[in-house]
């Protein structure tokens, strides 16, 4: 078997000409998907900015909401497996088409809720049209790209969610507060339609512009595919793989799909409970304005995008994830400690928040850079969507307990501490479950 060491030495290999082979089919690929993954987490995260001003308009609750934030994943829970698997089958425009513009359909009409349960309903379905997109991604980049050179892919497709809280901020501050009445309609409705009919448009661009494998890309000469198809089929992965061929049922019975899974709830449930509050968050530390909150929940993002690209390309140069992913969530750990000692002061807040934002920015791209390796090609559409899917239980659930802790202790500290344990929890879980496959393989041979 590869092991890390001799992955890395085959991709510092790398010729002129593989160069200049995946700078191509990055540069036809990632600004796209980079965009999309942009417009789906504006649209997943637009409530923790509207909330700060539908409670003038409707009588929710932040239970109300909570639960609202948490339906999402629900309804992306349900639907996940089946899209990856569809789009194994029928490919990625015809997926990403379905996906995009059923979503940038209901996220628009969130703009009309009026009840509670008018607000759940289109945060399940939401999640329901959503649900496929990220995985399927991810499975689209394994046809593309080898193991050595798949974490800048995946950083930078995923730095769309970063650039999307930098966007998040200021837009949805601006739209709430200059549109506010415009055509007898809030601005938090504005906000709604403004960052949801994006997605419509999106994926019929999807449709048309992309290709669902190498082999169909008129953009390559014969040769460049001959070259890439060799570096995707001589892949190997870094760590042990549960079989090299199998069906879905066969990937249920391994128990490292299920740690996998535990670490991923843990770090997607901790990321969103802190993204739907850090609005909040922000604005206990004495910020009323609605656009300065948006501007001052964007900057820690900024050097948050920084960390992402350079803790992937780190990942890719030493063919290393385990350590890298203990990296990202000790930065995780740090910055929300750091919240909490800082006592509300604002500046040394926002650099303790700048901190947080590198280590969750980095953390998902370095461990679905790590599943990817670990599944075999045969299992991989199901493999990685399983991972996705039931690591959505993470955010259906911990919003709600944020929520429920923070009205108990009246205030957000014992929270924070809970998310900064946590995260070392996801942290250990990784390093113990990600060994490599050398120290592996070592063993088995001596029993």
């Amino acid at each position: 078997m590869t092991t890390p060491i001799a992955a890395a030495d085959h991709a510092a290999k790398s010729t002129p000409e593989d160069e200049a082979l995946f700078s191509k089919v990055s540069w036809h690929l990632l600004p796209l998907l980079t965009v999309c993954y942009l417009v789906a987490f504006l649209d997943r995260i637009n409530i923790s900015f509207a909330q700060l001003q539908m409670k003038q308009s409707l009588s929710f609750s932040d239970e109300a909401y909570a639960v609202g934030a948490s339906i999402f994943f629900v309804g992306y829970l349900i639907f996940e497996i089946p899209s990856n698997l569809i789009l194994e089958r029928i490919g990625a425009r015809k997926t990403l088409l379905r996906i995009l513009f059923c979503w940038g359909i209901v996220a628009s009409a969130m703009m009309y809720v009026h009840t509670e349960w008018q607000f759940y309903l289109l945060r399940f379905l939401l999640g329901a049209f959503e649900a496929g997109f990220f995985p399927g991604v991810i499975l689209y980049l394994t046809y593309w790209y080898p193991s050595s050179r798949r974490g800048r892919a995946i950083a930078i497709f995923m730095a769309g969610s970063t650039i999307a809280y930098i966007i998040a901020g200021p837009m949805s501050g601006a739209i709430m507060k200059f549109m506010d009445g415009m055509l007898d309609h809030r601005g938090w409705q504005w906000l709604f339609l403004i960052q949801g009919i994006p997605a419509s448009f999106l994926g019929l661009l999807c449709y048309f512009y992309l290709k669902d494998k190498p082999e169909q890309a008129e953009w390559l000469t014969d040769e460049e595919k001959e070259r890439l198809r060799s570096h995707v089929d001589s892949d190997a992965p870094g760590v042990a793989q549960s079989g090299s061929h199998g069906s879905f049922w066969t990937l249920l019975r391994d128990p490292k799909i299920y740690s996998l899974v535990i670490v991923y709830m843990l770090l997607l449930g901790l990321v969103y409970a802190m993204i739907f509050w850090a609005p909040v968050l922000i604005k206990s530390w004495g910020v009323k304005d609605l656009f300065m909150i948006g501007i001052l929940a964007a900057l820690p993002s900024v050097v948050g995008i920084i960390g992402m690209i350079l803790l992937g390309r780190s990942s890719d140069k030493f063919h290393e994830r385990r350590w890298h992913f203990a990296i990202a969530v000790a930065c995780c750990t740090v910055g929300l400690l750091g919240t909490i000692f800082m006592k509300g002061a604002l500046v040394p807040s926002l650099i303790a928040l700048a901190v947080f934002s590198i280590g969750s920015s980095a953390a998902t791209p370095i461990f679905f850079t790590a599943v990817s390796e670990y599944l075999p090609k045969s299992m991989a559409a199901g493999g990685i969507a399983l991972v996705s899917c039931l690591g959505n239980f993470g955010p259906a659930i911990m919003p709600p307990i944020v929520v429920k802790i923070n009205t108990l202790t009246a205030g957000q500290e014992t929270s924070l501490y809970l998310v900064a344990a946590l995260y070392v929890v996801a942290g250990a879980l990784m390093l113990y479950v990600m060994r490599p496959a050398r120290a592996i393989d070592s063993r088995l041979a001596a029993a």
